[in-house]
């Protein structure tokens, strides 16, 4: 199985050009804790969480709606791609502290936002599975 099978349809993302008020926008149209940034190209340009807004901009005096997300956001972004497993994600999130995964192809480009959720879920139903098998 693909991490991109276990993503959400459509990944939630924002332009670099976006503000902060946009990305949280899409966020809470969402119902996700992050954000792709993305280029003109799709390309993966970093990340905007939940912990974004708390530690960059909540009390930072900055206005949501001027502030451009590419400020505040994450821009070293470890990445999973088509040839990363399941497993191998979980492991990289939680070894890495991270609930957030940006999918890319060989060019980095947007194609799936994984989330830890999405994982717990897989195992979740293995789980359920092993156990209604007993």
């Amino acid at each position: 199985m693909s991490v991109l099978d276990l993503c959400d349809k459509e990944a939630a993302a924002v332009r670099l050009e976006a503000s902060v008020a946009d990305a949280i926008r899409t966020m809470l149209d969402r119902h996700v804790g992050a954000v792709a940034v993305v280029d003109d190209a799709n390309r993966v340009a970093g990340v905007f969480t939940e912990r974004d807004v708390l530690r960059k901009v909540a009390l930072s005096g900055q206005s949501p709606e001027s502030t451009p997300v590419r400020e505040v956001m994450t821009a070293a972004v470890e990445m999973a791609t088509l040839a990363t497993g399941p497993g191998e994600a979980l492991a990289t999130m939680v070894e890495r502290h991270f609930r957030h995964l940006p999918v890319v192809d060989n060019n980095g480009k947007l194609l799936g936002m994984l989330s830890i959720r999405n994982l717990l879920q897989l195992r979740i139903d293995g789980f359920t599975l092993a156990i209604c098998k007993q």
